[in-house]
């Protein structure tokens, strides 16, 4: 069995239990075998190993979980996006000129930018990433998107419900029986959840319950796009259902909150259904931005994630996110760090990820700077110096 040694740690973020949130240790080590973290302890007391890599003092981190991303679509909407920096709302239509791009393209195209945005994403840290559908919304170009995304991470998931076609603009019920029945069918086999957009001009309440609950019915976890564009039920159905995440959660009521806070795990550390926020769309889109601070107080489980996608926020950065959740949501850095990393994870319901403790799978990153603070403190600055995934330098 071949080891790993990452030694000479000034600052190692463990995630685990701790007198501080991040479990920060400093002086550290990390003994990696084969794909696993095997010992994490003071760098004086490290054990032998048949490789080592010395950091030099720098900070090392778990790899970023990035539990919402929309990377399998084709073109791209630069016009869109300058239509919004001189004024015009955004309203989520561009969806379906992606929806023309992705039809059109072949199924190496479609790979080709999966793998370069993927590509990406680990350069800049993130070592798990979910993958969705939704730009294919006809049963054969949802079920190659899923299969393109499969081969890229194990976190995929189904959104066949992004919107309603344009060959069904009039006919949304129909719609919505093609996505639970051949849709769902062809889908399943490569996708592990099933998400709706859930907001006033994509699907209502008791068209995105019956969708998730097909999903549900055929072993799919369930995730939800809630409370994006204004309020709405989308946060509340997804306690309902047990989901494992809503996401933006940019407008919620006291009840939303409540409902959140109420699912909170037995043990009282954090709630089963996670608020991922994704303030790269706000960012994109000039709209407020979520209240971490009101969701965090209450007790809810809060990740971050990026939402890349070519529309409304076409950034794989999850340090950026990190600056800005900071900068505009009233996060502490730590509380940022932490839900770019175990807040993903918890959002995809994983523990062997987002923690570097013995047993997790082998993702670190090192920084080229001496704490996690420089994550928000030095925004825009490439600081990732070195990838770990699986236990293998990338």
């Amino acid at each position: 069995m071949s080891s790993l040694l990452v030694h000479n740690i000034g600052e190692l973020v463990t995630n685990g239990i701790g007198a501080d949130p991040l479990g920060i240790r400093r002086k550290a080590a990390v003994l990696v075998e084969e794909d696993r973290v095997a010992w994490v302890g003071p760098a004086a007391y490290a054990p032998a190993a048949d490789h080592r890599i010395d950091v030099g003092g720098a900070a090392v981190l778990p790899g970023f979980v990035d539990s919402h991303a929309h990377l399998v679509f084709a073109g791209d909407r630069a016009a869109e996006f300058a239509a919004r920096m001189a004024g015009e709302p955004y309203t989520g239509g561009g969806i379906r000129t992606t929806v023309g791009a992705t039809r059109a393209a072949t199924d190496d195209e479609l790979r080709a930018t999966v793998r370069r945005l993927r590509g990406e994403a680990l350069h800049q840290g993130t070592t798990t990433m979910e993958i969705k559908s939704g730009y294919g919304l006809s049963v054969a170009d949802e079920a190659r998107s899923l299969r393109i995304a499969a081969e890229t991470s194990p976190e995929t998931t189904f959104l066949g419900a992004h919107v309603v076609p344009a060959e069904y603009a009039d006919r949304p019920d129909d719609y919505v029986g093609l996505v639970c029945g051949p849709m769902l069918a062809a889908a399943a086999p490569y996708a592990k959840w099933i998400d709706v957009f859930c907001e006033r001009g994509a699907f209502d309440v008791d068209h995105a319950r019956a969708i998730l609950a097909c999903g549900q019915a055929v072993g799919l976890g369930v995730r939800l796009h809630a409370n994006q564009l204004g309020p709405g039920p989308g946060v509340q159905l997804g306690v309902e259902l047990g989901a494992a995440s809503v996401d933006h959660c940019t407008h919620l009521s006291d009840a939303d909150v409540e409902a959140l806070a109420g699912t909170a795990h037995s043990d009282g550390f954090g709630t089963r259904t996670v608020a991922t926020l994704l303030p790269g769309a706000e960012f994109s889109t000039r709209s407020p931005y979520p209240d971490a601070r009101r969701l965090l107080d209450a007790g809810v489980t809060v990740a971050l994630a990026t939402d890349c996608n070519p529309g409304s926020s076409y950034t794989s950065s999850m340090p950026f996110c990190i600056a800005l959740a900071v900068r505009e949501m009233r996060m502490t850095p730590a509380e940022a760090v932490w839900a770019a990393t175990a807040g993903g994870a918890r959002a995809l319901r994983r523990d062997d990820i987002g923690v570097l403790t013995p047993g997790a799978r082998a993702d670190l990153i090192v920084l080229d700077a001496p704490s996690h603070l420089h994550l928000a403190y030095r925004p825009g600055v490439p600081l990732i110096r070195q990838v770990i995934r699986n236990g293998v330098p990338q």
